[in-house]
C-alpha cells in the first residue's frame, strides 16, 4: 500500500513554524505503524524527516501552478491512497487526476453552508470525487452528513490527539495567569475574552492575563484596538503576537485558567486540547468539538456577550480547589480519550480498509456525483 499526503499551500512541516493542522499531522505520524507506507508532500523549507518519506514542491506558488507541481509528484508515487488536508478545491482538482486512487479529504475545519444553489451544486460536485470524508470530531462529521446525507456513507472522524508528555505541568504548581490562545479574530471570541479579563484582573489585582494571538497581521485591524485597550494593565497582561508552538506551549504550562471562548461550532479545538494537557483549567464556550474535546472537564458558558465569560473567570480564580480539581480531571481526560496512540491507530485503521477498496466501486461511485447533492430542504455547507 502507497499512501500519499498532500498538505495545502504554504505548509512547509516545519516544526517550529507548524501550524495546529500540521501539529496534527505530525503527531499522528509519529505514532503511526504505516508510516513507511507514506509519502508527505508539502512546500518547501522543512529540513528531511528521519522517520518520514518527504517530498517538496516549491513554496509560494498558486494553486494552479501549485496542483502542477504536486500532480508531477503523485504521477511519479502512483499512490494507491491520496490523502487531502483542509483545501477542497485545490484537493478536488487533482481528485479528478487520478481516477485509479482512492482520495481522501481530511478536514481540520467545518465545512460552512453554500451561499445559494449554484454554489451547493458545485461544492457538491467536487466533494463526491472523494472516497471519504475525515473530520476531526464526531460532531463535524455529523454536521456534513446531516447537510448532506446522501454523502453521510462516506464520513468517518479521526479525533485530533494530543501528545500529553510534550505539554505536561503540574496542575499544583501554577502562575495566577488566565490565557487565551488562538486566531486574533472574532469568531474565536478575542473581544470576549478581553472584556472579561480586563473585569477580572480589577477585581483580583493579584491575577494577570496571557494572550497567545495566531494570525497577528492578518486580523490586526480588526484587533489591536482590543489589545490596546489592555495598556493599562501594564506588564500584567502579556501579549504574544504570532507566537511560535514552543512559545504557546511554554505559557500555557504556567497558566491557572485557559479560556476557549468561541462564537463558532468548532471542528474539535486543539487550543482546548493543549490547555488540559498543560494542567490548566478550562473554561469553553463548548461549541460544535469542543465539548468532544473536554467532555464533562470544562467549565461551559454562552458566550453571547461577556457576562458569563467574567463570571465563570471570577468563579475559577476564587474557587482554588475547584480549579485545581478541573485541571486534574482534564489532564487525565485527554492523556486517556485523545491519546496519539489510539488517534494514529483509527487512522491507519481507516486507510487499511480503504485500501482494500475495488477500483471498479469506486469509479462507479465517483461517476454519480450528481447523486451526492444535498437533499431539498437541508442546509448545504463548503468549504470554510
Amino acid at each position: 500500500m502507497r499512501i500519499a499526503v498532500v498538505l495545502p499551500r504554504g505548509c512547509s512541516y516545519c516544526p517550529d513554524k507548524a501550524n495546529s493542522m500540521e501539529t496534527v499531522v505530525r503527531t499522528l505520524s509519529a505514532h503511526s505503524r504505516l508510516n513507511r507506507s507514506v509519502t508527505l508532500i508539502c512546500d518547501a523549507g522543512a529540513a528531511p524527516c528521519a522517520d518520514l518519506n518527504m517530498l517538496t514542491v516549491p513554496a509560494g506558488l498558486g494553486r494552479k501552478a501549485r496542483n502542477e507541481a504536486v500532480a508531477a509528484v503523485l504521477k511519479a508515487l502512483l499512490p494507491d491512497i491520496v490523502e487531502y488536508h483542509q483545501q477542497l478545491k485545490a484537493a478536488s482538482e487533482l481528485a479528478r487526476q487520478f481516477p485509479n486512487a482512492t482520495h481522501v479529504l481530511y478536514r481540520h475545519t467545518r465545512i460552512k453552508p453554500a451561499k445559494n444553489p449554484i454554489e451547493a451544486f458545485r461544492y457538491g460536485r467536487r466533494l463526491a470525487r472523494f472516497d471519504r470524508l475525515v473530520f476531526v470530531s464526531q460532531a463535524a462529521g455529523q454536521e456534513f452528513a446531516a447537510d448532506y446525507p446522501r454523502l453521510a456513507g462516506r464520513v468517518s472522524s479521526v479525533c485530533n490527539p494530543i501528545a500529553v508528555e510534550a505539554w505536561r505541568a503540574s496542575p499544583d504548581v501554577r502562575e495566577n495567569l488566565i490565557l487565551f490562545s488562538g486566531r486574533a479574530m472574532r469568531d474565536k471570541g478575542l473581544d470576549l475574552f478581553c472584556t472579561a479579563l480586563a473585569e477580572t484582573l480589577d477585581r483580583h489585582p493579584d491575577w494577570r492575563g496571557a494572550l497567545m494571538l495566531g494570525d497577528w497581521e492578518k486580523h490586526q485591524d480588526w484587533a489591536e484596538p482590543l489589545v490596546r485597550a489592555l495598556d493599562r494593565f501594564g506588564d500584567r497582561v502579556e501579549i504574544h503576537k504570532s507566537a511560535s508552538l514552543t512559545e504557546v506551549r511554554a505559557v500555557t504550562r504556567r497558566a491557572a485558567i485557559a479560556v476557549t471562548p468561541s462564537r463558532v461550532r468548532e471542528a474539535l479545538g486543539l487550543a482546548a486540547l493543549e490547555a488540559h494537557a498543560a494542567g490548566a483549567a478550562l473554561i469553553s464556550s463548548g461549541r460544535g468539538g469542543l465539548r468532544e474535546a473536554s467532555g464533562d472537564h470544562a467549565v461551559y458558558v454562552e458566550v453571547e456577550d461577556a457576562a458569563p465569560l467574567t463570571a465563570a473567570m471570577n468563579r475559577l480564580v476564587e474557587n482554588p480547589a475547584e480549579r485545581l480539581a478541573l485541571a486534574r480531571s482534564g489532564q487525565d481526560f485527554v492523556e486517556r480519550v485523545h491519546s496519539p496512540v489510539a488517534r494514529a491507530a483509527e487512522l491507519d485503521a481507516l486507510r487499511e480498509a480503504l485500501s482494500d477498496r475495488s477500483l471498479s466501486s469506486r469509479s462507479a461511485a465517483r461517476a454519480r456525483w450528481s447523486w451526492f447533492l444535498p437533499r431539498h430542504g437541508s442546509q448545504p455547507r463548503l468549504q470554510g
